[in-house]
């Protein structure tokens, strides 16, 4: 069973900058796969950023260029850059581990004026 936390999260001006952090139970080598997801009001939750070695990543393209993934062996962090208005919504941490997938609570990001 693996326990995730993350934290980061708040409000910001469009334009502005936050940085999200993941804090995992276990070590981050020990995970198939680990991403990013958010999840919008009325909206499904959608996969924004994934890594599987903690070199490459993929972003999809609604946040590629404004966003970077990147892990050490303790946590997952997202930058998020030149955020916008849309980019509101609460952002979760997962991973694949032992053929299960995981997800945090979720930190809470709000872009507004």
């Amino acid at each position: 069973q693996v326990q995730l936390v993350e934290s980061g999260g708040g409000s910001a001006q469009p334009g502005g900058s936050l940085r999200l952090s993941c804090a995992p139970s276990l070590s981050m080598s020990r995970f198939a796969l680990t991403a990013w997801y958010r999840q919008s009001p009325g909206k499904e939750r959608e996969l924004i950023a994934s890594t599987a070695d903690g070199t490459t990543a993929g972003y999809d393209g609604s946040v590629k260029g404004r966003i970077i993934l990147s892990r050490d062996n303790t946590n997952l962090y997202l930058q998020m850059n030149n955020l916008k208005p849309e980019d509101t919504a609460v952002y979760s941490c997962y991973v694949a581990y032992d053929g299960k997938h995981y997800w945090g609570q979720g930190t809470p990001v709000t872009v507004s004026y």
